[in-house]
């Protein structure tokens, strides 16, 4: 089922303004809250919504809204996953056109008219997201930061720097699941104080043995985790952190005018990755108890870790096709605080100057040191 969001006062279609974070329309100016829209939405005849915000039957709204939106069951133990031959085929209710869509697509824009439209039979029931973080970063925003960080690339070309060549700028929100997690840990372990010291000729050393024993019950809230097939692992961990305290309730309307995808991998499917993360987090905590001796032997060490519950939840990106030199570069920004991450082209000539700078540098300072040492003879 393909929705679009009509503004009340003049019928154009509305989009999510990161600036406002609210719902705009940019034919007449006006904004929504979302938050105030929650069960206030109107069914029209052609199968588009509208909103009036001074609606007092708000149960009469929810009723028509929910008697024309039919939601996929809901499961009881698991998520659904999509499946190859799901017809992903939509028609956009402005123009006509036909949207073709990958299975795991939840929002996107029309490629005839440009009109935002959220597929809502995918985001319905336990298919529906928890969370989400709406972004906080324009479009324009974006591409102005993402020119400032061109150029401080110390060692990229130099016509890469102008950012004159931003092929495209796409707003998605990427499929994250967010797990809470019980860590328990316990280690045992043999450690040394080892004391150097002189007595009258003879140089002296003694080492005390300590039996070390460690248990801790540690509790990690909200680590992230992408649950996207189509991107970089690597890349969207680097984009972390992401302030929870911008984190909502998920309602539709946020998805509006931007791309949206469906998680790829259910919380089950990505336990082990999380878990091996949060592993690694519990070793660092228990090693940084045992301080202050001279060596560390662990003798045994087991490590625990649960989960506690995952929200399905839907982080902001800016993703920012770069067209250099016939080849296409990849990178992505945080569309809440503006971080960017990738791997921008380097420059064979800066490198070699910036090398033979500190060689250089090396030779002036070993022949000032060979000048003072031959002096001071």
């Amino acid at each position: 089922m393909v929705i679009h969001y009509k503004c009340p006062n003049c019928g154009a279609d509305m989009a999510y303004n990161a600036e406002s974070g609210m719902l705009r329309c940019d034919s007449c100016g006006r904004t929504d809250n979302i938050e105030q829209m929650a069960g206030e939405k109107h069914s029209t005849s052609d199968g588009t919504y509208s909103y009036d915000m001074d609606e007092k039957d708000e149960e009469a709204a929810r009723s028509a809204f929910d008697n024309d939106y039919e939601e996929l069951p809901d499961e009881s133990e698991s998520h659904n996953t999509f499946e190859g031959d799901e017809a992903v085929e939509y028609h956009c209710k402005n123009c006509g056109a036909v949207l073709i869509t990958d299975p795991q697509t939840t929002a996107t824009t029309c490629s005839f008219c440009q009109a935002g439209v959220v597929l809502g039979d995918r985001l319905s029931g336990s298919l529906a997201p928890d969370k989400v973080i709406p972004f906080t970063i324009s479009k324009s925003q974006a591409q102005e930061a993402f020119k400032k960080w061109c150029r401080k690339g110390l060692l990229t070309p130099s016509d890469f720097m102008t950012a004159d060549r931003i092929k495209n700028i796409t707003g998605l929100y990427v499929p994250f699941w967010l797990y809470d997690l019980n860590g328990r840990g316990e280690a045992e372990a043999t450690c040394t104080r080892v004391r150097t010291y002189t007595l009258g000729d003879w140089i002296y050393t003694e080492t005390k043995y300590y039996h070390v024993y460690r248990k801790v019950d540690l509790n990690y809230i909200r680590i992230p985790c992408d649950a996207s097939q189509k991107m970089d692992d690597n890349m969207m961990d680097k984009l972390e952190p992401y302030e929870y305290s911008g984190l909502k309730d998920f309602n539709m309307p946020y998805l509006a005018g931007y791309i949206a995808e469906k998680y790829d991998f259910d919380d089950n499917a990505l336990l082990p990755r999380i878990k091996s993360r949060v592993s690694d987090y519990v070793d660092a905590y228990i090693r940084s108890t045992i301080t202050g001796y001279s060596t560390v032997s662990f003798n045994r060490k087991s490590i625990d870790i649960r989960k506690l519950r995952a929200d399905y939840t839907l982080f902001p990106v800016w993703m920012v096709c770069y067209d250099y030199r016939k080849a296409e570069h990849i990178f992505a920004m945080n569309g809440q605080t503006g971080k960017i991450v990738g791997k921008p082209p380097l420059s064979a000539a800066k490198i070699m100057l910036w090398f033979s700078g500190i060689s250089s540098g090396a030779f002036l300072v070993m022949r000032l040191l060979t000048l003072l040492l031959g002096g001071a003879r």
